[in-house]
């Protein structure tokens, strides 16, 4: 059944307020991916934060004129197109992705946008081998912690060391 005009203009701005004001997208292809599968990378994708849908080309072209950064991608919107995009975090995005990926080799990586920036399909597998944001929080507090913890272990060794040595001068008045 052909799409009405209200149809189309309601996927436009679908699109528009999904994937045209996110800054993380990829631009995937899914010749080949059956229904369980989708079903399956949907679950994932949600679990992960972002969202996926299957975009119309010539619609998806429409509403991301004009948009910084997705508008480099428009020559990957060719064929079966699917969008994955995260308005918050690109890395476990990513890693969702690679990782469905390896069991369903029909997925293909056709471009991404990472902080309004296009990357090439091969860097969507180096995003996805960074450590994710709550990994990077603890290693920064680890290291912001770990002087502080030096810090107060020279400080209790003093008083420490002090009473050792009184008691070593004590024990040796007691021999003498």
């Amino acid at each position: 059944m052909p799409l009405t005009k209200n149809d189309k203009q309601q996927l436009i701005e679908d699109y528009e307020n999904g994937l045209a004001a996110s800054p993380h997208a990829f631009v995937l292809g899914y010749k080949g991916i059956s229904v369980p599968q989708v079903t399956d990378l949907r679950e994932k994708i949600r679990k992960s934060g972002g969202h996926y849908i299957v975009v119309k080309n010539t619609l998806a072209l429409r509403a991301i004129k004009g948009v910084a950064g997705l508008e480099d991608l428009k020559e990957h919107f060719s064929g079966p197109t699917a969008v994955a995009y995260s308005p918050t975090d690109p890395v476990s995005l990513a890693k969702t992705l690679t990782e469905f990926a390896k069991t369903a080799p029909a997925i293909q990586f056709k471009a991404g946008l990472v902080e309004g920036r296009a990357i090439a399909a091969e860097q969507i597998k180096d995003i996805a081998d960074l450590p994710s944001r709550e990994e990077l929080l603890a290693k920064l507090l680890f290291l912001m912690q770990s002087p502080i913890s030096r810090f107060v272990q020279v400080l209790a060794a003093i008083p420490r060391e002090f009473v050792t040595v009184l008691d070593q001068i004590a024990k040796k008045k007691e021999e003498g």
